[in-house]
């Protein structure tokens, strides 16, 4: 989600953006607010301006995702470990993996009073699926009876209905799923932020609620100054398991990571989510018991762009050279300082069917490398570029990779760099990337599969390399028909070592956070996507 806490590319679904944009504030405590504006009881983080408008179905980047759920929440969640937890359902069963009912709990309510019913999940999905609204998140419900109705293929084709057939309310607080097709892993969808109900006030004015959402989440809307800050404030009448033991949230843009960390050492600013690649080595002891390490469910990889013409029907074995020229331990040693582990599969450990691919694809190997680029046909133009965001903390690691690749194969490699995640992103999903992109991807849901379909099957939204094999679609179908969860995944898992004779993308390494706070708040913790739980931060 892009990567449930998504990320587009964190994400995902999915990339991980290690950080975001502008400018510090200030902040002593007390009970009046300084000039930055912060109220007292306040927490801040540094997360950046979101790519869009805040709405749940066209939100699947980091950025966002943290503001999202901060003022939305689904049917359900997930706990430290990547169990499930119901949120806003009081219970989801199915009998046979193709029709599924929901339970709501009773008295929950929108922040603007009125209540959270089934026609409040049936509504918001039908307006999302539906191609007219061209929202990024629309495939997410492709699995419902009626997709093809308000979704068809081709283009320039208008929906050919308001509602999927396989959505019926019925009472306030129950409704049912049918899906075209059973899918044992369902439920765990159902734990993205693009799965959140929507106020009648929504469909209203979709454009100006993206400005100023109305949700049924932990945290109420309070303000949003573009590219400086987004503010929420707890909802007093919130009754999820996940209430705020905060007065509200400050979501701080910064240029750079580096002064995002500055403002946490000089206490005007009190999370940040990832230090950059030269503050790593003493964060640790700059932030003594305030410093955050934290291996999470995240990928980071390159991924070429299949839609140009120098990728476009290249040999699947220039790109396993590639791979075998990247010195993955050397620059996890040193360049990122032991934070973060050489990539073994597309997957990473925390979730459900990870499996170690036993493969020497993803291993150093400068004349291996060499040959199979070479029985491959070459690299086009024997030059490529790797586009990445400078605001995130990329650079440095993004130069090691080049110059690895050069040293070991002779292809030129340059960085591609953008000022920031938007642009990146804009890039990505206008097919403007030059080469290859980095590609980082965050969990929506802690299985093998989120890592695979929603990231190269053909109809993926986040698989902006364009990759399309129909041999790989066809086994993702197979995984998504299982008859169980546990057969799903071991044919997920199958398809995966199809995935390292295609090469969709190059995996590098898995993530770990390396973050912290400063002295004035407690309580910081880390879900299984790498995001700090702000509703658990407590001010001293």
């Amino acid at each position: 989600m892009r990567g449930a806490k998504s990320a587009k590319w964190v994400a995902g679904a999915i990339v991980v953006a290690l950080a975001a944009t502008a400018c510090g504030g200030n902040d002593d405590g007390g009970d009046k607010p300084k000039a930055s504006g912060k109220p007292a009881g306040y927490v801040s983080i540094d997360v950046g301006e979101p790519q869009k408008a805040l709405i749940p179905a066209d939100t699947n980047e980091s950025l966002g995702s943290y503001v999202i759920q901060s003022l939305f929440t689904q049917l359900l969640d997930f706990d430290g470990d990547g169990n499930i937890v119901y949120t806003n359902a009081e219970s989801i069963e199915t009998k046979d993996s193709k029709t599924w009912t929901v339970k709501l709990k009773k008295g929950w309510k929108f922040h603007d009073g009125t209540p959270v019913t089934s026609q409040s999940y049936i509504d918001a999905w039908n307006w999302s699926a539906n191609i007219d609204n061209k929202m990024q998140n629309a495939f997410w419900f492709e699995d419902i009876k009626g997709y093809e109705d308000v979704h068809p293929e081709g283009e320039g084709a208008k929906a050919k209905a308001k509602e999927m057939s396989g959505l019926k309310a019925v009472d306030d607080t129950t409704f049912t799923i049918e899906l075209s097709k059973p899918v044992p892993y369902f439920e765990y969808k159902l734990g993205y932020a693009t799965w959140a109900p929507l106020p009648k006030a929504f469909f209203d004015d979709p454009k100006a609620f993206g400005q100023k959402p109305i949700g049924n989440g932990p945290y109420s809307f309070e303000k949003w100054t573009h590219k400086k800050l987004i503010q929420v404030k707890a909802n007093e009448d919130y009754t999820g398991p996940n209430k705020a033991k905060n007065k509200g949230v400050q979501f701080k843009n910064y240029a750079t990571v580096e002064a995002a960390y500055q403002d946490v050492l000089s206490g005007n600013l009190d999370m940040i989510r990832q230090v950059g690649p030269k503050d790593l080595p003493k964060y640790k002891s700059d932030l003594g018991d305030g410093a955050v390490e934290q291996e999470y469910a995240a990928v980071q990889s390159i991924v070429p762009a299949f839609y140009t013409k120098q990728w476009k029907d290249i040999d699947p074995k220039v790109m396993q050279g590639l791979s075998m020229a990247i010195d993955r331990e050397t620059i996890t040693k040193t360049v990122l300082n032991n934070t973060r582990k050489p990539a073994k599969s597309f997957t990473p450990p925390q979730v459900k069917g990870n499996q170690d691919l036993d493969t020497e694809v993803f291993d150093y190997n400068p004349d291996e490398a060499k040959k199979l680029i070479k029985e491959g046909g070459g690299v086009p133009d024997n030059k490529i570029f790797i586009q990445y965001n400078t605001d995130g903390g990329h650079k440095e690691w993004v130069t090691a990779v080049c110059e690895s690749i050069r040293n070991a194969t002779g292809v030129e490699c340059l960085g591609d760099a953008k000022p920031d995640f938007a642009t990146d992103l804009e890039a990505r999903d206008n097919d403007e990337v030059k080469s290859f992109y980095r590609g980082g991807w965050v969990a929506d849901y802690p299985l093998n599969v989120n890592f695979m379909r929603e990231l190269y099957g053909t109809t993926a939204e986040a698989n902006n390399g364009r990759f399309s094999d129909k041999e790989v679609d066809e086994l993702f179908k197979k995984g998504d028909n299982a008859k169980t969860l546990e057969e799903s995944i071991k044919l997920y898992q199958e398809a995966e070592k199809v995935l390292v004779e295609k090469m969709p993308a190059i995996p590098l390494w898995t993530y770990q956070i390396n973050g912290g706070h400063g002295k004035d708040v407690d309580n910081v913790k880390v879900d299984f996507h790498g995001d700090f739980e702000v509703t658990e931060v407590t001010v001293k």
